[in-house]
């Protein structure tokens, strides 16, 4: 079964806030992500708060010093909660 990436609202009300210079470091992050959402170029790993919060195993992808995005995988899905700083974790 193909993957599907899906984006909750509050991920894409983020994205919108971001400086053009964060997008364009998620852009570039994306590009890897799309492939392997683990690459270690990315230093995927769980958020345990989040977790807890959702139910459901909750990771953290590295875009920049402060800027990280949240997903979580559903089945072959992979649905981004948000992208921001580590303010997103709470």
């Amino acid at each position: 079964m193909a993957r599907r990436f899906l984006a909750m609202p509050e991920f894409w009300r983020s994205y919108a806030r971001l400086t053009d210079s964060q997008r364009e470091a998620a852009r570039a992050a994306w590009s890897i992500f799309k492939q392997n959402p683990f690459d270690q170029r990315l230093g995927t790993h769980k958020i345990n708060s989040l977790s807890a919060r959702f139910g459901r195993t909750v990771f953290s992808v590295w875009i920049q010093p402060d800027l990280r995005a949240v997903f979580y995988l559903d089945g072959s899905d992979v649905v981004s909660l948000d992208i921001g700083t580590h303010a997103i974790y709470r």
